[in-house]
């Protein structure tokens, strides 16, 4: 018999696989479901588990994607290396250094380009120039400090992903989104390298759960090439919006504490 609990995560996972696959910030929705449904386990464990889950929705959004949207070698490769690196050193220096001083700084990042989206009714509307040559730096700029986040933080990396390579690159936002898929990919796959050597998983959840998401994923790409830039702009709004109250919320939390 299907408990309660799961029912509730695969609803969860759906909707996670969804947003993310378009804009990121899924696991605003998944792993919260999983912190307070179950809560008899380990943080490590729960994290482990969402991060498994999470990364099967994203290699179906990516192969998606992929098929309609070409990836630029001297772009995505430089971009996929860097962030795989970093993701490792981020998870390496987040056991030394509190995740804690890096919200502040992030949430009014946020706020700025959620403003900025508000403001600039072109941004991410306009194809890139395929005649523009991207010097290098950019890229490797992009998944050097996106992969550092992701490991060290993670909140939104996928949401920073879309707005950087629009941002930096001159992209769309259906466009970013697709890239940022494949650099999300790479950081969630380091850091499934680096759950699988403490086998912190929990199956019976996760495999159900992996289903789903990968039926929100396939829905959400789905979606982001029909609608296009217009609602991709939107939702990436909606997202930004609940990763600055949520970032508001631990800050508080975490004063209140204190």
């Amino acid at each position: 018999m299907v408990s309660t609990e799961l029912i509730f995560l695969c609803l969860a996972a759906f909707g996670a696989g969804f947003v993310d696959s378009i804009v990121g910030g899924g696991g605003m929705i998944q792993l919260p479901a999983l912190l307070s449904i179950l809560p008899q386990y380990p943080v490590v464990t729960l994290l482990g588990t969402n991060k498994l889950v999470s990364v099967t929705g994203t290699a179906v959004s990516t192969y998606r994607f992929s098929r309609q949207i070409p990836y630029i070698k001297t772009i995505i490769v430089p971009a996929i290396l860097s962030a795989f690196i970093f993701s490792f050193f981020g998870a390496w220096v987040v056991s030394i250094v509190s995740s804690a001083i890096l919200r502040p700084l992030f949430m009014v990042l946020l706020l700025v380009v959620f403003i900025f989206t508000i403001r600039n009714k072109s941004f991410g509307t306009v194809d890139h120039d395929p005649n523009v040559v991207i010097p290098a730096w950019k890229p490797l700029l992009i998944g050097s400090v996106m992969g550092f986040y992701d490991g060290f933080f993670g909140p939104g990396t996928g949401t920073f992903l879309i707005i950087a390579f629009v941002g930096m690159l001159g992209m769309t936002f259906v466009q970013g989104s697709a890239y940022a898929k494949i650099i999300n990919l790479t950081t969630n796959v380091a850091a499934i390298l680096l759950f699988t050597m403490k086998g912190k998983f929990l199956f019976s959840y996760a495999i159900p759960m992996m289903l789903f998401n990968v039926g929100g994923a396939m829905l959400g790409v789905k979606f982001a090439l029909l609608k296009g830039n217009t609602f991709v702009r939107g939702l990436l709004r909606g997202v930004v919006l609940m990763t600055i109250l949520k970032l508001g919320y631990d800050i508080f939390k975490d004063f209140a504490l204190s």
